[in-house]
């Protein structure tokens, strides 16, 4: 099994529709303003978090999570916020946890797995980002689990880098795909919660 480059990864992209959208080179900057970065990285994929489904977990509804019947009453939207420069942000407050989801759809081939970790950016920050697997035959967006461990509120920006995923490629096939055994989360496009 062997770790793919940047090469390899635009060359996915490309043939078997890997990553969409996709930006086949790291971008820091966006509408003239810096932003935490995002695309292709020597050995990875940096994902953006999506402004279209961000939620905190809350015990104003609810006062446990059962992920055999998760209940999203446990979880609240916060309010998207932006900066004097344009950014739009989450904020996450402190000790708090949530989920989120990629911009990117991923389309993993049968012989390809890969993982998402965090970000150092925000790994310095205090976000953890939970480590993630994106199965073989898996496809959809991504939903990313976020937890804040800081003592203070953490800025969370949307369209901008979130996480890093690297690809792992196999010398021969599963027998089994995530697709092929008709994995429960299989071609989710938006924000999915917990389900057995």
């Amino acid at each position: 099994m062997t770790v793919k480059s940047d090469r390899w990864i635009r060359r996915m992209a490309a043939e078997a529709e890997l990553i969409r959208p996709f930006d086949g080179e790291l971008v820091r900057e966006a509408d003239g303003r810096r932003i935490i970065s995002a695309g292709a990285s020597s050995y990875g994929y940096d994902m953006r978090l999506a402004d279209d489904g961000f939620k905190v977990f809350s015990p104003i509804h609810a006062r446990e999570i059962d992920p055999k019947q998760f209940s999203d009453e446990s979880l609240v939207e916060p309010p998207l916020r932006t900066t004097e420069d344009g950014s739009k942000y989450y904020l996450l407050p402190p000790h708090s946890y949530a989920l989120g989801v990629s911009v990117e759809t991923f389309r993993m081939p049968r012989n390809v797995t890969a993982i998402c970790m965090a970000k150092s950016t925000y790994a310095r920050a205090g976000l953890i980002v939970n480590t993630t697997p994106l199965e073989a035959g898996w496809t959809g967006r991504l939903v990313i689990e976020l937890g804040n461990l800081a003592n203070l509120p953490l800025r969370v920006y949307v369209n901008e880098g979130i996480g890093q995923v690297i690809f792992f490629e196999s010398d021969e096939p599963c027998d089994t795909s995530y697709e092929d055994r008709g994995g429960k989360y299989q071609g989710q496009t938006g924000l999915t919660y917990s389900r057995l």
